[in-house]
């Protein structure tokens, strides 16, 4: 549905993020698995990932990354009336992080959810939030999305160990424009795709087992091609928008050739796709909307952008965004 048919808007208001100051290089992962450290970067783009110390638990992560968005929030935290965490890695799924922010706000008249579909949840993340401004049931939102991947990754694992990165990212939504600089979300598209390729056997995260693992990787990565590509189409063409004429794409961070191969498909210059994988590695759910956010500054009035996300399960979600 796009907005047209809607008489309730929805806002980016405000955006604040958290990534860990360490980097793991890739002179570790060659001495690791006996590789040259060219291999890593021809294969994933990636020269660094950002990696959580101790202290810079799941929680402390997202906690900065609030504090960074209410700072810019054009509304006090006590309005916000529905918190929706995003992720696939969390400490606790009970009383969760989104829980916890709540409590340290004192966000009393919130409703709150944690929702996950892999790498694609942040997609979800903004369905929901978008559905509840339509129906009425909530008209202020903060969206908590991103993953620290260092909890369960395994460094040893030749296929993937040397992908992950960790990083959180915060969003505040309204059903109201605050002013230039915001960012509205004019059509959204999600899905499911445990049907297709090897679905849920492509990727796992197995918490008191195996951790995370990609033994699917190469139906993974031609998966997150075909499908980022075909649902930024529906939702470009939904919207009459010609995807050559967008202003930024924003892929999931998950491998510098699938980014390319996206936008190459897409008939996009590849130097307007916003990305931070190189220095970050995939930083899981937020690693598009904390590209974005890092980037917030280069984009103005006008502006269209696109993001895209694939998960492991299978999953996909395309968002359109106009700048205001």
């Amino acid at each position: 549905m796009s907005v047209q048919e809607t008489k309730t808007h929805t806002y980016i208001n405000a955006t604040g993020f958290y990534v860990p100051e360490k980097r793991i290089p890739n002179s570790y992962f060659a001495a690791l698995h006996d590789k040259p450290e060219e291999w890593f970067v021809q294969r994933t783009g990636i020269i660094t990932r950002s990696r959580a110390t101790e202290e810079e638990t799941f929680d402390f992560m997202f906690e900065r990354a609030v504090e960074r968005a209410l700072e810019n929030s054009p509304f006090p935290a006590g309005d916000i009336d529905l918190i929706v965490l995003a992720s696939y890695s969390p400490d606790d799924t009970v009383g969760t992080t989104a829980h916890r922010i709540q409590r340290k706000h004192n966000i009393a008249g919130a409703k709150v959810l944690y929702v996950s579909s892999a790498c694609s949840s942040a997609m979800n993340g903004l369905e929901i939030i978008r559905s509840f401004f339509v129906s009425g049931i909530a008209t202020k939102a903060l969206l908590l999305t991103g993953d620290r991947n260092s909890t369960y990754c395994n460094d040893d694992d030749p296929a993937s160990g040397h992908l992950w990165g960790d990083g959180a990212v915060a969003y505040v939504l309204s059903t109201e424009s605050y002013g230039a600089g915001n960012m509205e979300i004019v059509d959204i598209e999600t899905r499911g795709l445990g049907h297709v390729g090897v679905g849920p056997d492509g990727v796992f995260l197995k918490p008191r087992t195996d951790g995370i693992g990609m033994p699917g990787g190469r139906d993974v990565f031609n998966q997150a091609c075909t499908q980022m590509e075909k649902y930024s189409r529906i939702v470009a063409e939904r919207n009459g928008l010609d995807l050559a004429s967008l202003d930024w794409f924003v892929s999931h961070q998950a491998n510098k050739r699938i980014i390319s191969h996206v936008c190459h498909e897409l008939g996009f210059p590849e130097e307007r796709a916003l990305n931070n994988i190189e220095e970050l590695g995939n930083t899981g759910c937020g690693s598009s909307l904390l590209s974005l956010a890092q980037h917030r500054d280069r984009l103005r009035s006008g502006d269209s952008v696109m993001v895209a996300t694939f998960g492991g399960g299978y999953s996909v979600g395309a968002v359109l965004l106009r700048v205001v």
